[in-house]
């Protein structure tokens, strides 16, 4: 056992991240239905819908996005911003996750905001309608405005327009209009190609249609521009005969004609809701727009997709019908009808996203945009794990996450699936998973907990469900736990026990609760016992691997241990359980985060708000030991490597391992900036999940195997690298020597060899003409690159530095300068002029160039001074010494026994003087 442990998980590495998609705003998508523009503060998001992948960003320097729209070739893309500025970008070929510029911005191209924008099917002019009531026709490929049309009784609600196909003339004449719909509720259809008749009414409509009374939010024409479709906040939908009275849109219209202003809609729909977005379904792609195959699409504040029939009969909803008090959230903002998919694009105003097929009406992709403040996390399975995890690919293959909303979101960890689950009808507050990691429970502010499973065993395709539902508190249920083991083999869960806002702790009999998801209705469950648990809220609750025990943590700042006694049903005695009190863990000066017990010690650790970890004796209920190192409150902690670290997170967005053993931190991983919340372990522990206030969700990835691979890989080939410098040295190939020496980066070494080099200068046969002392190393010094060249000086200024070493500093230095031309040596370090080291150049300038190279030369000149003094001081310390032999040249010592000096030596002492 203690030989298969793997290794202690030091090092970690970002796996994945899952960060805000769409937090507000316009919305666009590709006429191929495979990539969608969504906006994220201040950012248009191009993003590949398939993946999940971010493919570019197109900034607006954090300035709102007002409108935005995509050319239908998916070329450029047009942004309005609150800043009253209209950018235009192009779409890149390759994608890297780069942020693109703009390729023109036009300043002030309205007096105020714009709030809707199209453009023409063919790409070549853009429409923008402003606050003021005005609408502008420009032109992409110039930026030059070409139509003003002016008269709008408010705000411009929607644009359309109308370059319709009809094939049926013999001679077919272009015809292109813009129709505009504002507060005033009319609807104006504007003919583009007056201007070039010189009509004397080329600025005004050539019809006001009247129909709605409120706000028409939505338009759209046919293919061949016979028909419109307008629909409105007056939670009415009119259909509109284009041929005004006969007359074919091909047809000119004389200069003298009169204003059409009684036309009626040739159809109503009631469609009883405020409708946000309408547009025509082409049920047979091939752009016809006989009554026969002409369907509708309306979205509005009822949170779902509603296609209608040409004689206005409800054919099918697209989407979930949601309660009354939860419209207002899920209520769409804006539809599109996406032919090449043959679907209906929905977004929502809690920013989801949903693709529904018009054929099936079934829900084909699902884009969550934004997840609010995330509090919790969970791992779950389809199919129960094996001991042996790693080796199952379904295990731990859905991370389920409580968010600032009612919906769980369940993101595959797999693929790019994602899944809203409802049920609660108040924010999720936590989640806890079962033994087997299938089902899991979820508790609410609405005072309730739930139960899902899945309803298919295909990691694929696996669909949650609710299968029961636990009410009883009379406050949020803040804290689950679901007992750790399963019965019967593994087919029946036990219990669950739930901590609430009201103070109490609560045990269900969960021993009916099916763990696959059927057709059966929500199965309530039963409270076996209450309990009265703390004087403040309830935090956190966990449940011993056993099922022994209980661990409660509460804003008291106190943990309480209790004892689990549970009986499942046995013949016609009914289920029972209860909990008793074992102690009490006291010491934490501000309340209770996160409780969690050892997988495989009775041991306890805590996470306070007083910035501590603590683990605690469950023999005794006393602290064990502190950790300390977050600079704010500790969310959540976890156990892993059997124990032996600890896992935290925190208010500081850091999340923390720690070692049990040393009491310290061994890694300190950063991707958030808020307050992380929620923190998840994977079954075979080598994933953590980490998720946060700021919305996004980190996988982290224990790399320590790799780390250790990749370092003792490194450690080999240090070793032979330096086996290969003594081997060097021993042959006398100076030049390999010096090479590897610089690339190993050893000063020591290459300083040891200069030395030996200087050493052997009078033992040595080729130092005749050499300035270095051998003749080797003065072609090595001369050949060196301009890298190398650099590094050597580097080495030779800290040499310098030193008295011992700058003999040795001082030969190389001398050495290079005499081999090596300025230039060169210049050039090294980034190959400034000659004229910049000079000191002819002013104060000013020279304090403003500075670069590296004169900054070595400033660090050598003051160090060779004062060794230069030094030897100044040693030659004039030697005269003295001169001096004081000389005056004793006649007798060396006086006294008894004293030696005379020779004659000989004497007078030749005599004779030099």
């Amino acid at each position: 056992m203690v030989g298969n442990q793997r290794p202690k998980s030091r090092s970690y590495k970002k796996l994945r991240t899952i960060e805000p998609l769409h937090t507000g705003g316009p919305v666009a998508i590709t006429s191929d239905g495979s990539n969608i523009i969504t906006c994220v503060s201040g950012e248009a998001l191009f993003t590949d819908i398939k993946r999940s992948r971010l493919l570019c960003r197109f900034s607006s320097d954090d300035q709102s996005i007002t409108s935005l729209c995509l050319t239908p070739d998916a070329s450029h893309l047009v942004t309005f911003t609150d800043a009253s500025s209209l950018r235009l970008f192009k779409i890149p070929k390759t994608f890297t996750g780069q942020h693109v510029p703009p390729s023109r911005v036009t300043a002030r191209p309205h007096d105020a905001p714009v709030h809707v924008c199209a453009v023409d099917p063919t790409s070549t002019y853009l429409a923008s309608g402003s606050a003021d009531g005005v609408v502008k026709v420009w032109e992409l490929s110039t930026g030059h405005v070409t139509h003003v049309f002016k008269g709008h009784g408010g705000v411009v609600s929607a644009l359309k327009f109308n370059f319709p196909r009809n094939e049926s003339l013999v001679q077919h004449e272009r015809v292109a209009q813009l129709i505009t719909a504002s507060v005033d509720t009319k609807i104006r259809v504007f003919d583009l190609t007056a201007t070039l008749r010189n009509d004397q009414g080329a600025l005004r409509p050539i019809v006001v249609l009247e129909g709605h009374d409120s706000v028409p939010r939505g338009l759209d024409v046919t293919p061949d521009g016979k028909w419109l479709v307008s629909g409105g906040r007056d939670a009415v939908v009119l259909i509109w005969d284009m041929t005004f009275s006969g007359a074919t849109l091909g047809q000119s219209k004389s200069k003298s004609k009169a204003l059409v202003t009684n036309l009626t809609p040739v159809k109503t729909i009631p469609v009883l809701e405020r409708v946000e977005a309408v547009g025509f379904v082409h049920c047979d792609r091939s752009g016809s727009a006989t009554t026969v195959d002409q369907c509708l699409f309306t979205a509005g504040e009822k949170g779902i997709v509603k296609i209608w029939d040409w004689k206005g009969a409800l054919l099918r909803h697209l989407g979930t019908s949601w309660e009354q008090e939860q419209e207002e959230q899920r209520q769409v903002l804006e539809a599109m009808y996406v032919p090449t998919l043959e679907a209906v694009l929905s977004v929502h105003a809690d920013q989801n996203i949903f693709i529904h097929s018009v054929a099936s009406g079934k829900l084909t992709q699902q884009l969550i945009g934004f997840n609010d403040e995330i509090v919790d996390a969970a791992f779950l399975s389809p199919t129960i794990c094996p001991s042996n995890a790693s080796a199952s690919n379904d295990c731990d293959s859905y991370i389920a996450l409580a968010t600032n909303s009612s919906l769980i979101r369940l993101y595959s960890t797999l693929g790019s699936s994602v899944q809203l689950l409802p049920g609660h009808s108040d924010i999720v507050l936590s989640l806890d998973r079962s033994a087997s990691g299938r089902s899991f429970a979820s508790g609410s502010k609405d005072n309730s907990a739930r139960i899902w499973a899945p309803s298919k065993s295909s990691a694929a395709s696996t669909q949650w469900s609710c299968v029961a539902l636990c009410e009883g508190h009379a406050g949020s249920v803040g804290a689950v736990a679901m007992s750790r083991t399963l019965r019967d083999n593994d087919t029946r869960l036990q219990f669950l026990l739930t901590g609430s806002q009201d103070r109490t702790i609560k045990m269900w009999d969960l021993s009916d609760v099916p763990l696959k998801c059927g057709s059966q209705q929500v199965l309530k469950c039963r409270s076996l016992m209450t309990f009265k648990a703390h004087e403040k809220d309830i935090n956190s609750l966990d449940v011993a691997p056993t099922d022994q025990l209980l661990a409660s943590g509460s804003q008291d700042r106190t943990a309480n241990i209790y004892e689990i006694l549970y009986h499942p049903s046995s013949g016609a005695r009914p289920p029972s359980g209860e909990i008793k009190l074992l102690g009490t863990c006291k010491g934490h000066k501000r309340g209770v985060w996160s409780v969690k017990f050892g997988r495989t010690e009775r041991i306890l650790a805590t996470g306070s708000g007083d910035k501590t970890i603590k683990l605690w004796n469950l023999q005794d209920f006393t602290c064990v030991k502190t950790f300390e190192g977050h600079a704010n409150s500790v969310l959540r902690v976890d156990f892993i490597n059997d124990g032996t670290q600890l896992v935290s997170s925190g208010s500081d967005g850091l999340v923390k391992l720690w070692s049990t053993k040393e009491e310290e931190c061994t890694t300190t991983l950063d991707n958030h900036e808020d307050k992380v919340w929620a923190l998840a372990v994977s079954t075979d522990e080598r994933v953590i999940v980490s998720a946060a206030a700021d919305s996004v969700v980190t996988f982290w990835g224990d790399c320590t195997e790799e780390y250790e691979q990749e370092r003792e890989a490194k450690r080999v080939e240090q070793v032979l690298k330096e086996q290969d410098f003594v081997n060097y040295i021993a042959l006398q190939d100076y030049r390999r020597a010096i090479e590897l020496a610089l690339s190993l980066q050893q000063p020591g070494r290459l300083f040891s060899l200069f030395r030996d080099i200087r050493s052997s200068v009078k033992h040595s046969s080729t130092t005749k003409g050499s300035v270095t002392g051998d003749l080797a190393v003065d072609e090595v010094l001369r050949s060196l690159s301009g890298q190398d060249l650099a590094q050597l000086l580097q080495y030779v200024r800290d040499w310098n530095s030193n008295a011992k070493t700058s003999g040795v500093a001082q030969s190389v230095l001398y050495a290079m300068v005499k081999l090596r031309p300025i230039e060169d040596i210049v050039s090294a370090f980034g190959g400034e002029s000659l004229e910049a080291l000079s000191s002819e150049i002013s104060p000013r300038k020279q304090a403003g160039g500075r670069t590296a190279f004169k900054d070595l030369v400033d660090s050598l000149i003051p160090y060779t001074q004062r060794h230069f003094s030094r030897l100044e001081r040693l030659v004039q310390e030697s005269f003295v010494l001169d001096y004081i032999l000389s005056e004793m040249d006649g007798e060396i010592f006086e006294g008894d026994g004293h030696l005379v000096a020779d004659a000989s030596i004497i007078h030749a002492n005599e004779g030099e003087r």
